[in-house]
């Protein structure tokens, strides 16, 4: 198959490739979560919603492989460095009980992946305690005894989860798809310079599309 994207056409075949969904956890979306302790307008990324799941519909319509990944620490946050326990001064930090339960905490209701986007039977879900989707996680592993080559990426945050993973992804020979509109940041400015960032220099992390794009040729 060939889509539409930049900086040029992206070729995929369904049977070697995964769509990857970034982090679309309650903690990030909904209000009352670690988006929101944050300070950042959650209405943002709860927009792309509707994107996603025409997406993920059509994609396991095809039959395709479906990875979930979710921001998630140990109950001991025994996986979670100072570094990043203690970054920023949200009201609520990571492990501090919040109205969907302990923040990023993993089996807490917050941390679970939003209803519209629930994982089915088949589907691999990675719980990652860093930013990217391959640090610390058997993700590498399962995609490859899976003969998988390419990847096609939306979710959340445009500028950290969602790059830090499509960069790691990119150094392990993945050919990698970020699919615009199924994508969003806090701050729309830094989803504008990532975007740009992955398709500069002839696709040096990799290739941008709309989800359009992508269910014409599904």
């Amino acid at each position: 198959m060939k889509i539409k994207a930049q900086p040029f056409p992206y070729k995929f075949e369904v049977s070697s490739t995964a769509l990857v969904i970034i982090d679309m956890q309650r903690d990030f979306i909904e209000p009352g979560g670690f988006g929101h302790a944050l300070g950042n307008d959650v209405s943002l990324l709860a927009g792309i919603v509707p994107a996603c799941q025409a997406v993920l519909s059509a994609w396991r319509a095809a039959g395709a492989l479906v990875v979930h990944t979710r921001e998630s620490h140990l109950a001991d946050l025994s996986d979670c460095p100072p570094s990043k326990l203690n970054r920023g001064n949200p009201t609520l930090r990571i492990g501090d009980i919040g109205p969907m339960g302990r923040i990023l905490v993993a089996g807490e209701p917050g941390n679970q992946i939003i209803a519209e986007l629930s994982p089915m039977a088949g589907d691999i879900v990675i719980d990652k305690p860093g930013k990217g989707a391959f640090y610390a996680t058997p993700l590498h592993q399962l995609l490859q005894q899976a003969g998988i080559t390419h990847l096609v990426f939306m979710g959340v945050t445009t500028e950290v989860c969602v790059q830090s993973s499509m960069r790691e992804a990119n150094d392990r020979g993945y050919d990698c798809l970020l699919l615009a509109d199924c994508t969003e940041s806090y701050f729309p400015s830094f989803k504008t310079a990532t975007l740009e960032m992955m398709r500069a220099q002839g696709g040096i992390v990799g290739w941008t599309a709309q989800s359009l794009d992508l269910l014409t040729v599904l």
